[in-house]
């Protein structure tokens, strides 16, 4: 009796430690406006999560979910069978990543984590193929349903999904996931690895979904806009099967065709309306897959933009043009961390946010550094006008199993590229940054150029640096940019040469402490100023400084450090938290446009 009593109260020690435990991470460090609605959300990030490929009947997963995880479970690296999930099964708030304070549980580095959830398929969806969606999952998921494996992915920066028809049944259905992620430098992981600066982050971190189509749908398609033609290039992979495609502006229809899957084709598009940041116009599409009897099988809505970025001389020097035009790229390198949701935003009004302040401060491009967001950002990108250079998530130890690291670097480039390549916002692709885990970058920037010819390709931006543990790569020569960063800067910037233009990858990192609105560790920055006047001051120095290098030494790209402050790193236009704005930003906004101003004026 004494034992048992001894053993009841030692369990019921355990349970009230878990609770207090689970209260804890309940307490965000540094909460957002957005932060309680997101932890109180039954189904947070519930937004159509690929807006370029829409279909109305779909059904999404994120919201809780049964959690195990730990190095001490059995390894969730390509399982043969899930695990059993018993009474210490916690609930996690799916799809913020296990590290964060909205997951419900903010644990630090699991390596081993274990999802399930259990689920019902609507009866309007029989007989229907379902599948299953997940934007992002890192870095090595294996996917079980009803306990049997449905599939496996390696990649934590793009979307996969598996048809999951055959291993469902009436009634409820259970769904499980192993997410392995050892961050250990050796896939791609950017600034969520070992020698990244900030909080690490794993697992589930993108919306999940599901989504039911007939036997013969739409798998995917490609859009490219041609300009010189008038007309836009389709692809849609879908089998065998006619297409029709209508395209719309406000809701005219100005081009129909009739087509075949698997084949590209043209849709002409007479005196297109272009897209640009000053005015982002975005044409309508649908597309309605037909059977051989003229029966619509499949029908999605899209959208797409007219518009062409490649380089050309104006007044003899190399420069970026859209739409055949110089316009002058003053950007922010934005990092997309948040203190609630880590690499995840809290919600689709937060991911909105930043893209919307940088519009309003006068920016007209996004360094997107070191990841990928979900599609919905490139939508909000698309749709107010932001200009977007996207980078690929760095590798850190390339010269380590060698087949292996470099092999999923590759890979992963190629499927992030697949993912996004419909945005007419991104316009330059980014391989490497400051010789982070470069290898090959001569190589890999004339391949991304050549598999993606519609975009610029900056093979290894700000290639002046290297980290102290791996030997500079260096310029490599090629691609459509000369690109260095200099700290504070902007003297001292690229010039271009006979075949690029040059780039100002990053400068300025300029600090200021905001009492209250600071990540609780030692804060830091390149250098400070005191008050929200005094660092308004500066930058807009540096920007006057900005216009002369654009007049008189070439200069077309200026990308400022940064959106927000990041964890330690207090030299965001914005606080960690999004609260507060700590330069006078109708005075940034004035300097920005100013200078684009002169550079439309450049002789074109």
């Amino acid at each position: 009796m004494k034992f048992i009593t001894g053993k009841f109260f030692y369990c019921l020690f355990l349970l009230i430690l878990s609770t207090v435990a689970d209260t804890i991470a309940q307490v965000a460090k540094l909460p957002t406006q957005w932060t309680k609605q997101a932890m109180e959300s039954q189904l947070p990030l519930s937004e159509y999560p690929r807006p370029q490929m829409q279909r109305e009947d779909w059904m999404c997963l994120n919201g809780k979910w049964d959690y195990q995880g730990g190095r001490q479970l059995a390894s969730a690296l390509n399982p043969s069978s899930p695990i059993a999930f018993d009474k210490q099964a916690q609930q996690i708030l799916v799809p913020y990543c296990p590290e964060s304070v909205l997951s419900g549980i903010e644990r630090n580095q699991e390596i081993n984590m274990w999802y399930k959830k259990q689920f019902e398929i609507p009866a309007s969806w029989k007989e229907k193929q379902i599948i299953l969606h997940f934007d992002a999952v890192d870095h090595d998921a294996t996917v079980f349903v009803n306990g049997q494996k449905a599939g496996t992915h390696a990649g934590g920066y793009d979307a996969f999904s598996f048809d999951i028809t055959s291993y469902l049944k009436k009634g409820s259905n259970v769904l499980i996931v192993a997410a392995h992620d050892p961050n250990d430098g050796k896939m791609p992981s950017g600034k969520n690895g070992p020698r990244g600066d900030y909080t690490f982050s794993s697992g589930i971190w993108q919306t999940v979904w599901l989504e039911p189509v007939n036997k013969n749908h739409i798998k995917n398609i490609r859009l490219l806009p041609d300009l010189a033609n008038s007309r836009l290039k389709v692809l849609v992979d879908a089998g065998q099967a006619a297409v029709l495609a209508v395209a719309s502006e406000n809701q005219r229809v100005v081009a129909r065709v009739k087509a075949e899957a698997g084949t590209a084709f043209y849709i002409p598009i007479p005196n297109p309306r272009l897209w640009s940041p000053d005015e982002p116009f975005l044409y309508d599409l649908k597309l309605s897959l037909q059977d051989k009897n003229g029966n619509v099988t499949d029908e999605i809505a899209s959208y797409f933009g007219m518009r062409d970025v490649r380089l050309g001389k104006v007044n003899g020097v190399v420069r970026p043009l859209l739409n055949g035009k110089f316009v002058m790229q003053i950007g922010l390198l934005d990092q997309g961390y948040w203190p609630d949701g880590i690499l995840t935003a809290p919600t689709e009004e937060a991911l909105k946010y930043d893209l919307e302040f940088t519009k309003k401060a006068g920016f007209n491009l996004i360094r997107k550094h070191m990841k990928t967001e979900p599609n919905r950002f490139y939508y909000w990108a698309d749709k107010l006008g932001l200009l977007v250079w996207q980078d690929m998530p760095a590798i850190w130890y390339p010269q380590e199993d060698t087949t292996r690291t470099r092999s999923a670097f590759r890979s992963e480039l190629k499927a992030i590229i697949d993912n996004h390549y419909n945005a007419p916002s991104i316009i330059t692709w980014v391989p490497f940054n400051e010789n982070w885990g470069a290898f090959d970058v001569k190589e890999i920037t004339d391949w991304v150029k050549q598999y993606d010819p519609s975009r610029l390709v900056n093979g290894n931006s700000g290639f002046n640096n290297n980290p102290d543990y791996q030997k500079a790569y260096g310029d490599p020569g090629n691609g459509d940019f000369v690109d260095t960063h200099i700290y504070i800067g902007p003297k001292n910037a690229s010039v271009p040469d006979d075949k690029r233009a040059a780039s100002l990858g990053e400068f300025g990192g300029l600090g200021l402490f905001v009492r209250g609105h600071m990540w609780p560790v030692e804060n830091n920055a390149y250098g400070y100023e005191p008050t929200k006047p005094a660092l308004t001051d500066r930058y807009v120095l540096l920007l006057d400084q900005v216009e002369q290098l654009m007049k008189h030494r070439g200069l077309s790209v200026a990308v400022y450090t940064q959106t927000t402050d990041v964890e330690h790193e207090v030299n965001g236009l914005l606080t960690y938290d999004r609260a507060f704005e700590k330069m006078e930003i109708e005075r940034v906004k004035e300097v920005n446009q100013a200078v684009i101003e002169e550079g439309n004026r450049i002789k074109q």
